[in-house]
Parts: C-alpha cells; structure tokens; sequence
C-alpha cells in the first residue's frame, strides 16, 4: 500500500503579540502551499487562541513552537510551551455584560473576558486536547479535517476544433520576434 508521506511545519517563537500576527502568516501560507485554502480561516483562529492563551498564561517565559502536521484526511495544529500547567476551559456561567468597578466584582469580570478561547477552539475544531510534554512543559493541540484532493488536471488543456476541409491547415513558420529590451539603463 502506498501511502502519503505527512507534512510537517513547525515554527518557534516567543508569544508576543506581534509574533503571533506573524504565525497566522505563516500557517495560512503553509496551508496555501498545501493547497488547503478551505481550512486557513479555522487554523488561524485556533492558533491565534492557543498563542494568546501562552502570552497571557504560561510561566516563566513566552517561548513556544508551534506545528503544523497534515496526515492522511487530518491537518493538526499544536503549541509547546514550557508551563506545566493544563488549561481549562471555563465555565459559561458569567454573564457577558459581568464588568463591575469594585473588588468583589474583579474576579468576576476577569472571567467574562477571559477563558472562552479553548472553548471556541473546541467549537470550530474536530477534535482538541492536551498532554503534558517533557519535562515540565505541555503541547495544546487541536484538529481540522483535511478537504478531499482536488482531482488532478490533464497536463495540458485539451482543444478540440473543428476545421472547414477546404482550409489550407499546412503548417507555418513561427512568426520572428525582435528580442526583449529593458527600459532601466545598465
């Protein structure tokens, strides 16, 4: 049986915020390279999550690497940091509108704005976990199932026409073209 090799990207960064505007870069041209243009808006979001959920989380330092993996019918994204702390998704029992100026209200707020993002990577995701990595460290990973391959095109396009038998169809010689000149000096 002959099977496709897996594709594999990985990147490595320290989850800054203007990093991860240029991670969502990369995967989308990976994912173009792939010819999975279908999938680039869902991973980008996940990504984008995930590297938040390290800039705003993980101990003591930033840096993460993020893969890309496309096996069979199934494109996985992950992110290894180096914070043993598992993530939780949060409950939704805070209202939305839960933003209030005194100090009781302060861990309250702070969950209404926070903690909704592994939730979303679970909604839009077919699948998603955790796992801890090493030696103190975690890979968060989620999946997104691969489109069908395209079928492939013929080589060259295929023409028919259809010719008058009173049409002279000889062959003629290719017309001569003067060869090309550069408008910039040198």
């Amino acid at each position: 049986m002959i099977s496709q090799p897996s594709r594999h990207c990985t990147v490595e960064l320290q989850a800054l915020p203007s990093r991860i505007g240029q991670v969502r870069r990369i995967v989308s041209a990976q994912l173009r390279y792939w010819h999975l243009d279908p999938l680039i808006d869902l991973a980008e979001l996940g990504v984008t999550e995930l590297l938040t959920n390290v800039h705003r989380h993980v101990e003591p330092d930033k840096r993460c690497t993020v893969e890309m993996e496309l096996r069979s019918e199934r494109l996985t994204l992950s992110v290894h940091d180096h914070d043993p702390r598992l993530p939780e998704i949060r409950d939704d029992d805070v209202p939305a509108d839960a933003v209030c100026g005194d100090a009781a209200c302060d861990d309250l707020a702070a969950l209404a704005t926070c903690g909704r993002g592994l939730a979303m990577v679970a909604a839009v995701s077919e699948s998603w976990g955790v796992r801890p990595h090493g030696d103190g460290g975690k890979v968060v990973w989620f999946t997104l199932p691969a489109p069908a391959p395209a079928k492939a095109l013929p080589p060259t396009p295929v023409h028919t026409a259809i010719t008058p038998l009173d049409t002279d169809v000889s062959p003629r010689p290719a017309p001569h073209h003067a060869p090309a000149r550069s408008a910039v000096a040198g």
